[in-house]
């Protein structure tokens, strides 16, 4: 197996945002949106193209309009991650080895756990962070993985499947995985006094 290659970065911002109560990938935190921040951390780590799912009544903001960002609407996100995974991995193309999973509403991945994701390439055909027992994104697969998602069905994201695959699976220990915003008073944790 090869950490050769480039590598592009899915991430899944096509969620409903129920327990947030309005569309969370334009909520705003250090004067960015959630998915603006998505998209930071992927350019900086020179991931590239960049496959934004997002909902099909998010409009394409012309700030995140550039070369390197593939923007895929998910014409049903009630059917779930799985869907929305097929979508971001489906659009990569042939000219990636690899893509990393990242999630939209993760303003705060620090970059050193991409970095560790980046850099543990190449022993196994899936990376993935691990804090406290629990494997989770950023998640890197190599191309030789991206069938694996035709697996999973509704709203079953790669945790369960990271589980089950366990033995092709290298664990990245990262310390504490970037907490998630679900909803407003998330958010708030976050952005501090």
């Amino acid at each position: 197996m090869s950490g050769d290659g480039a590598v592009g970065a899915v991430i899944l911002a096509a969620g409903m945002s129920r327990r947030y109560g309005s569309p969370k990938q334009l909520a705003t935190i250090d004067g960015r949106t959630l998915l603006e921040h998505a998209l930071a951390v992927a350019r900086e780590a020179g991931l590239a193209p960049i496959a934004a799912v997002v909902p099909v009544w998010l409009g394409h903001p012309a700030a995140m309009g550039r070369d390197d960002l593939l923007w895929i609407r998910n014409p049903f996100p009630e059917r779930g991650l799985s869907l929305s995974l097929r979508l971001g991995l489906g659009a990569l193309g042939a000219s990636v080895s690899a893509g990393v999973i990242l999630l939209g509403d993760q303003p705060r991945i620090p970059a050193s756990t991409l970095s560790a994701v980046l850099a543990a390439r190449g022993n196994r055909p899936v990376v993935a962070a691990e804090a406290a027992g629990v494997l989770a994104p950023p998640v890197l697969l190599e191309r030789s993985q991206f069938q694996l998602v035709a697996e999973l069905t509704g709203d079953i994201g790669l945790r369960r499947w990271l589980r089950w695959h366990a033995d092709l699976v290298e664990a990245v220990p990262v310390g504490t995985l970037a907490p998630d915003v679900d909803t407003p008073e998330d958010l708030s944790r976050l952005a501090g006094p």
